[in-house]
């Protein structure tokens, strides 16, 4: 069985610690980094913990396992679904400066046969943690970074060699340059030229077309597009988060969505006046339509392109985190289902309260599902002073 080598891991280590963190900048002596990650991913997670020791940081470690959990869900009761340790998660969240979450499974489909309804119920009570979070963040006092370490049903998945599958992980992470930081930082002053060109347009409105999508979406008031900065290694995208009450038309995503430990294939939604109206997949619609049944998860959270010259990434890997930054020949568009990002707020986020994010159109929710369409696809934008221009084509930016 291949398994990526020290080094390799050693340079991962670093580029999440001492530049995925700290928006780019890496953290600082006695910060306190948390760090979760299953039992697979344990190899990385101690190169991580060394990382955080040489710069003077404290960690708090977490190794959960995909046994544990699916166990949980096979014989927890409703009140043991719903139980929520508050005061254990508010002091973790008042004590932590950063958050690194290794994403690895044994076996992505480890959830196949449990009942969706349960593993819907089971995610419902994170909403509390996940708002604590939120707002530590727009607070300025919070860093995250998500990444993948390989497994070899994983790599089943994506109908690779786990050999074939680090090497998509090697190369999206530049952990095959002898510096992967520096050329991280060259990477994202390029993205963020190109958000800041995006953002100087003036847009009001973004319409895709494509194969079975002709989907509107309007950007909403005091928006900007967001990118780079260290959130998720790798990641080459510019999202936003758009008033989710503007989105009308329809959007069909060629890329498997793996979420909770299920594969659903051929997804196609269909929204008005910013509500998804239908839910149709090709495989397990059943849990899709759970999906969209969650409190405010028939609403747009984020849409988001990738522009090919960016990523690296020219496989399907069966994995949001990878398949949300696809390169490959036509760039990606996705779309999450769910909760917004408060970082796409053209203002100070501090100064907002919870009804001023309802007014302008941030979706709050449990769930924030990225789906993805990786075929050609044209995005033509409206700008506010009426003029019409291609934003994107041919998986490039066209500005």
């Amino acid at each position: 069985m291949f398994t990526p080598s020290q080094t390799i891991l050693q340079k991962y280590a670093r580029v999440l610690v001492n530049f995925a963190l700290g928006g780019g900048k890496g953290i600082k002596k006695g910060e306190v980094v948390y760090v979760g990650f299953d039992e697979t991913a344990k190899p990385l997670a101690h190169e991580i913990l060394k990382a955080i020791l040489k710069s003077g940081g404290h960690a708090i470690m977490r190794m959960g396992s995909d046994d544990f959990e699916k166990t949980f869900l096979e014989l927890a009761s409703k009140e043991q679904l719903e139980f929520f340790p508050k005061k254990y998660y508010k002091a973790l969240v008042d004590t932590i400066d950063h958050r690194i979450a290794l994403l690895s499974h044994k076996d992505p489909l480890y959830l196949k046969d449990i009942d969706p309804k349960k593993i819907i119920l089971a995610n419902k009570k994170v909403q509390t943690f996940k708002k604590w979070l939120f707002a530590k963040e727009d607070q300025g006092k919070l860093t995250w970074t998500l990444a993948l370490y390989g497994t070899e049903k994983q790599a089943e998945q994506a109908g690779l060699t786990l050999k074939e599958y680090w090497e998509q992980i090697i190369k999206a992470c530049f952990l095959d340059y002898e510096d992967p930081i520096k050329k991280w930082r060259e990477v994202f002053d390029k993205i963020e030229a190109l958000k800041k060109k995006v953002n100087s347009m003036g847009i009001k409105t973004l319409h895709f077309k494509g194969k079975d999508t002709d989907l509107k979406v309007g950007l909403g008031e005091k928006r900007v597009f967001a990118g780079g900065g260290g959130r998720n290694i790798p990641s080459f995208e510019i999202f936003t988060s758009p008033d989710w009450r503007l989105v009308e038309g329809k959007v069909y995503f060629d890329l498997p969505l793996y979420r909770y430990g299920n594969i659903i294939k051929g997804i196609y939604l269909e929204f008005k006046n910013g509500r998804v109206v239908k839910a149709k997949a090709e495989k397990n619609e059943k849990l899709l339509k759970e999906l969209v049944k969650q409190k405010n998860a028939d609403k747009v959270g984020e849409i988001s392109l990738t522009d090919r010259r960016f990523s690296r990434i020219d496989r399907f890997m069966a994995h949001t985190l990878y398949d949300e930054n696809f390169g490959g020949n036509w760039g990606n568009m996705h779309l999450a289902l769910g909760s917004s990002y408060h970082d796409c707020y053209d203002g100070d986020a501090k100064k907002l309260k919870a009804n001023d994010w309802k007014k302008l159109g941030f979706n709050e929710s449990p769930e924030h599902t990225d789906i993805i369409q990786t075929q050609d696809r044209r995005v033509e934008v409206e700008l506010k002073n009426g003029v019409k221009k291609v934003l994107y084509e041919g998986g490039e930016f066209r500005i």
